[in-house]
């Protein structure tokens, strides 16, 4: 269950990432209409089935003010894909159009209350919470009928409540030291 419950201010952190910057939550969000922190690692096979996915929400929305980041808190010395050095190598492999950040000490996730990978927590231009879960209803991209992530952004920046605020976790879990 996430700490952050729908209405609930965004919780700042500084994260490196992988092209050598430190980031702030207050970094990527300024000035923008929305920001959807994504945690997501490398190897989890439900984070590859949506990462076009993803990808695409991210380019598609960066014109109209909406920032993303990925941040991955798994354990790496248990998986070792999920290490920092594998982490630069897939933003760079598939083009990532947003930070990704490394979560060594997990305290970012276990602020939040993160649990899966993916888990998107989507903020509005005050911080708040207003979309938690997954990207869409089904990490088979043929079987994807109800696009939850794209539906919250396009109500926060209508100034609407998204058609729907939170949805069930799918995808691995996080790989807690």
């Amino acid at each position: 269950m996430a700490n952050l419950g729908i209405g609930d201010k965004a919780l700042d952190f500084e994260l490196p990432g992988v092209d050598g910057e430190t980031y702030s939550l207050a970094d990527i969000s300024e000035g923008k209409d929305a920001t959807a922190v994504i945690f997501m690692c490398n190897h989890c096979p439900y984070v590859l089935a949506w990462l076009d996915r993803i990808i695409a929400a991210a380019t598609d929305y960066a014109a109209e003010g909406v920032a993303f980041v990925g941040i991955n808190a798994n354990d790496a010395v248990k998986y070792p894909a999920d290490s920092f050095e594998n982490m630069v190598e897939l933003a760079q492999e598939r083009a990532l159009p947003f930070p990704y950040l490394r979560d060594e000490t997990q305290q970012v996730a276990t602020a939040y209350g993160a649990e899966r990978t993916p888990e998107i927590f989507l903020f509005d231009e005050n911080a708040r919470l207003r979309y938690h879960g997954a990207p869409d209803d089904n990490y088979e991209e043929a079987q994807a009928s109800v696009p939850y992530l794209r539906d919250a952004v396009e109500a926060v920046l209508a100034g609407e409540e998204p058609p729907v605020q939170d949805t069930p976790l799918v995808g691995c879990t996080i790989k807690w030291k």
